[in-house]
């Protein structure tokens, strides 16, 4: 494991970093889930992207993790979905894994989540992403239904809570 030092910024949503981060991401699910994703009608694939996009209104923090360079390593967002808190949009730079870089990231959105007044955090995923799973399970999110927004076009996600 690499352990050379990076540190957890609060960045705005629209931070050219985390924007860099998100698309890195979007190209990577983009890539896992392709086949899953082909049969799928206009209208469906538009109410994903709905249910998958950063409503900044939402959101009410965006993490970066950066190495003593500046260097983006990995992102989060806390957001507000209703009444709920949600984790969202967790991604590490290729480079940067195995460093602990998502842990730091859930256990810096958890921590903040509590701090606002969170019972719970929740969170949804794939069968495509196994080191996600892991890190979540890791982490102490256990296993909930699929809820909205992803339970019309993603009904077989994955979706895990934390309760505070």
């Amino acid at each position: 494991m690499n352990d050379r030092p990076f540190h957890i910024a609060r960045v705005d949503v629209d931070d050219p970093r985390a924007v860099s981060l998100r698309r890195i991401l979007d190209a990577d699910l983009d890539e896992r889930y392709r086949d899953a994703d082909a049969d799928d009608t206009p209208e469906i694939a538009a109410k994903r992207a709905a249910a998958l996009a950063v409503h900044p209104e939402q959101v009410v923090a965006t993490l970066l993790a950066m190495d003593a360079d500046g260097a983006p390593l990995g992102h989060v967002i806390l957001r507000r979905l209703g009444h709920e808190w949600e984790l969202k949009r967790l991604v590490v730079v290729a480079a940067a894994r195995r460093r602990g870089v998502g842990r730091k990231l859930t256990a810096e959105v958890l921590d903040l989540a509590r701090r606002e007044g969170a019972r719970r955090v929740i969170l949804q995923s794939g069968r495509m992403q196994p080191e996600s799973l892991e890190l979540y399970a890791a982490s102490g999110f256990t296993p909930i239904p699929v809820y909205e927004p992803y339970a019309e076009t993603m009904p077989r996600s994955l979706c895990f809570e934390y309760v505070m």
